[in-house]
Formats: structure tokens, C-alpha cells, sequence
């Protein structure tokens, strides 16, 4: 028990002189810096007048926004803008497919040698039309002369030695009769006849592959066409195993042009081609602006090519006028139906955008309102309409860019091309053709203007006011694009 007493009163000590050395070791250090006194900043008085600023500018622009929304997004017109027009007129429209060709001759034939010899003479000038059965080249025919000359004496021989064995036979037969001689020396002397009988006949044959011989010596056109350029001159030895020829003979009278059409379109021209209807092709020049010759539809490939997922047809043309020329690049029309007295419109009177085809009517005020029209065949430079528009209507056909919902517009006449303004009466022109697309041009006066932004108000009319993002189309996308915005 005292130990226990003892153990307790050493740890009391020991902490008391811990709490010394602590409380020495406080006294000993330098007492603490005391902390820097906090900078008193001031207020400044621009702070509420910026957040006012700011306030104000973003209530005026949330009440722009509000009224922009309103009017949707469009300011009334300001300008009357200059514009080209047309009527819509009635009129037929061909259903047409177009595809790219090439004109391939019926026949083009590489004139080549068929035996060995020396090239004499040739009878014909480089590009001359000859007819078939002409003479082109001549071979030495000496050689083939003298083995000919050869074999006609080869056979007279032989059929001497024919006689005579017939005649042996004849006596031998007549002896055996007799019982002079045996039936052996017979029998010997029918076959001895039966081998001269043989030979003769190979003689026979000899003289006939002589006289061919001298009938290829001198070579003539298998076809009526056009000679091309000398590929061997006279005096060369020409052989058999030559590959270069002669000379190649392209037949054009008739000639074909073998195009190509999409995969999609055999469905409409197929039916047709196997009832035996006579289909119309016309082949235009590189540029498809100018039309070269007509024919017929000929046939149709066994196969679609699963590459371009296009099949191949055949035309075929009379070529009277040579106006084609072998492996030419043309465009081919095909011609699948044509429909009489439908509403159209010219190409470039149709936009694309949003609520999908539209045309700028001009109304009766001068102004012009977005009409969503439905457009069906084009051909050419014009356009078939389903609905949206009636005979009579007139369009806007050019400066449809600077142009939107309600703008007042002043058609001017287009000098480029009278037609687009001319034929305000819905007629079609006088030469059966209508103005090519593209080129509708602004007057000079209309030139002259700078273009403004568009921002117009949209029409009180039921038709929608759409804002299409204007994008290029091409001739066969039905019309040039435009923004009404």
C-alpha cells in the first residue's frame, strides 16, 4: 500500500516540474508581432450607375427582341427593287432523261493482212469515204501465182496416173472374167485407183488455197465508211502476226451512241422498249447547248452496272450529214413521253428553300408575295407546276435574290433576253424554244443599285412566309435558289 502511495505522489511531481519548464520556456520567448490593421476600402459610386446602364441596355434589347418576334423578324420594305418577269403560259413539256454518251461506229474493222508478202500499192487516200468492195492494198501475188502454176501441174499429173489405173482396171476386170488372172491383181488395181482418186482431189484443194491466196493479195473494204490514217507504208513486208494492220475502217453511216441512264429511270423506259415503241433520242454537243442529231432508242444492256448503278443503251442514227463523229462525247435526250397543254413556268422563276419550292408572284399592288408552288417535269429551261400557280400568274424570273415577302418591285424589261418579259400573255416564244436558263440579266439601271441586307415583313396572305437559306440548284433541280428571308 505505501508503495502504491509513493508511485502516485513521484507522478504529481513530475508533472508539476513539466508545468515549470513549460511556463519558463514561455517567459523566454519574444512576444508575437500583432497583426497589420485592415485596409478600410471605399465604395465606389460608379458601381450602381454601371449596373443601371446595364439594366436599361438589356430592357431595350428584350424589347427589340419582343417586337422582332412580332413582326417575325422582318421591317417593311423600303426600296422597289427592279426585277425581270414572266407569265405563266400553257404549253407541252417532254418528259425527258438525260445521259451522257459516246458514239461508237457499228463497226470499226482493223484491215490486216492474211498471208505473208511485200505491201505493193495501196488504192485508197487517208480519211476517204470508201464504199464496200473498193480496193485498199495490193500484196505481191507472184509467189502465190507461181504455187498455183505448180499445183495445176501437180493435178494434171495425178489425174494421168488416174486414168491410167482406171483403165488397168478395166482390163483386170475383164481378164478376171476369163479366169486369165488372179481375183488378187483385181482387187490391187481397185485400190490403186482409189489412191490416185485421193491424190487428185488434194491437188484439187492445193489449187483452190493457191487462188485464195491471190484473192487476199489484193485486200478490199469489208464496209462502207472512212479510212483513217496509213499505218503501213507501201514496200514494208507485212505478216500475218501483226497486230498494228493496215489501216482501221469506221463505218458512220449508220452510227450509234451508247449512254448511259440512272438505274431508277429503267423502270420508265423498259415497258416501253419491250412493247416495241419507238422511242426518240437526240444528241446534243459537250456543252448540251446545242442539239446535233436525232435517232431511235436501239436496245438495252443485259446488266445494270452495280459500280455507277447505271445501265446502258444503244441509239442508233442515220448520219446522213456526218454531223458525229466516232467516240464524240455527247449528251443524249431521251424522249419517254410528252404531255400536251400543261401549266408551266421558267426554271428560273422557281426558288428552293424551306417550306420546300416557292416563286415570287407579283401581285396586283407591285408587290410580290411567296407562293409555295409543286413542281413536276422540267425540261429545259422550263418547269412543269401541279398547283400554286394558274395561267396567267406573273412571276418574278430575275433579281429574286434582293427580294423577300411584301417588297414592291418594278419589272423591267430584260434586254439579255426580251423572252422573259415578252411572252407576258402566257404565250411561248415564237421559235418554239424557251430562253436557256441562266440567263435572265438585270438592266443596267438595276446593276447599278448596291444590294441591301433584306429584312422583310411578311404578307397578311394565307401563304406561309418562309426564310429558305438560298443554295445553288442546277438545270434539272427545277430553278435557280433564292432567299424570300
Amino acid at each position: 500500500m505505501d508503495e502504491v502511495v509513493g508511485r502516485s505522489e513521484r507522478r504529481v511531481d513530475e508533472r508539476r516540474v513539466d508545468e515549470r519548464r513549460v511556463d519558463e520556456r514561455r517567459v523566454d520567448a519574444p512576444p508575437l508581432a500583432p497583426p497589420p490593421p485592415a485596409k478600410v476600402r471605399k465604395k465606389s459610386r460608379l458601381g450602381p450607375a454601371f449596373a443601371l446602364i446595364v439594366l436599361i441596355l438589356l430592357g431595350v434589347g428584350a424589347w427589340r427582341l419582343f417586337l422582332t418576334d412580332r413582326s417575325g423578324g422582318r421591317k417593311p420594305p423600303q426600296e422597289t427593287q427592279q426585277v425581270g418577269a414572266a407569265r405563266i403560259g400553257v404549253a407541252d413539256i417532254n418528259d425527258v432523261i438525260t445521259g451522257l454518251g459516246t458514239v461508237t461506229p457499228l463497226a470499226t474493222i482493223t484491215v490486216q493482212t492474211q498471208i505473208n508478202g511485200q505491201l505493193q500499192s495501196v488504192g485508197f487516200k487517208e480519211g476517204q469515204i470508201v464504199q464496200k468492195g473498193d480496193f485498199l492494198a495490193q500484196i505481191d501475188p507472184r509467189p502465190f501465182q507461181a504455187a498455183l502454176d505448180t499445183a495445176e501441174g501437180t493435178l494434171a499429173h495425178d489425174q494421168g496416173l488416174l486414168k491410167q489405173a482406171e483403165s488397168d482396171l478395166k482390163r483386170f476386170e475383164t481378164l478376171s472374167k476369163q479366169d486369165s488372172i488372179a481375183m488378187q491383181q483385181v482387187a490391187d488395181e481397185e485400190f490403186l485407183v482409189e489412191q490416185d482418186k485421193g491424190t487428185v482431189a488434194q491437188d484439187q484443194g492445193a489449187i483452190e488455197t493457191d487462188k485464195l491466196n491471190l484473192v487476199y493479195c489484193h485486200i478490199v473494204a469489208p464496209v462502207t465508211g472512212r479510212v483513217g490514217l496509213r499505218l503501213v507504208d507501201p514496200g514494208n513486208y507485212v505478216q500475218t502476226t501483226s497486230t498494228a494492220g493496215l489501216v482501221v475502217l469506221t463505218q458512220l453511216q449508220p452510227i450509234s451512241v451508247i449512254f448511259v441512264i440512272p438505274e431508277d429511270d429503267v423502270e420508265k423506259v423498259w415497258p416501253l422498249a419491250r412493247a416495241g415503241k419507238t422511242l426518240t433520242v437526240t444528241a446534243y454537243n459537250r456543252s448540251d447547248s446545242k442539239p446535233i442529231a436525232t435517232g431511235t432508242l436501239e436496245s438495252f444492256d443485259n446488266l445494270i452496272d452495280t459500280s455507277t448503278g447505271t445501265v446502258k443503251l444503244r441509239a442508233t442514227f442515220p448520219n446522213t450529214d456526218e454531223s458525229l463523229f466516232p467516240n464524240q462525247f455527247v449528251n443524249a435526250r431521251l424522249l419517254v413521253q410528252k404531255l400536251p397543254g400543261v401549266t408551266v413556268a421558267p426554271v428560273a422563276a422557281v426558288q428552293h428553300g424551306a417550306p420546300g419550292a416557292f416563286v415570287y408572284k407579283i401581285k396586283a399592288d407591285g408587290r410580290v408575295a411567296v407562293q409555295v408552288v409543286k413542281t413536276g417535269l422540267v425540261d429545259g429551261d422550263r418547269v412543269q407546276i401541279l398547283s400554286g400557280l394558274a395561267p396567267g400568274d406573273e412571276v418574278v424570273v430575275d433579281g429574286a435574290d434582293r427580294l423577300r415577302d411584301g417588297t414592291k418591285v418594278n419589272v423591267v424589261p430584260d434586254q439579255a433576253n426580251p423572252a422573259a418579259t415578252s411572252d407576258r400573255d402566257g404565250s411561248e416564244p415564237s421559235n418554239g424554244e424557251s430562253p436557256k436558263q441562266g440567263q435572265h440579266r438585270r438592266s443596267d439601271a438595276q446593276d447599278s443599285e448596291p444590294r441591301s441586307s433584306p429584312s422583310p415583313t411578311p404578307s397578311p396572305s394565307p401563304t406561309p412566309s418562309p426564310s429558305p437559306s438560298r443554295s445553288p440548284s442546277p438545270k434539272a433541280a427545277a430553278g435557280r435558289s433564292g432567299s424570300p428571308q
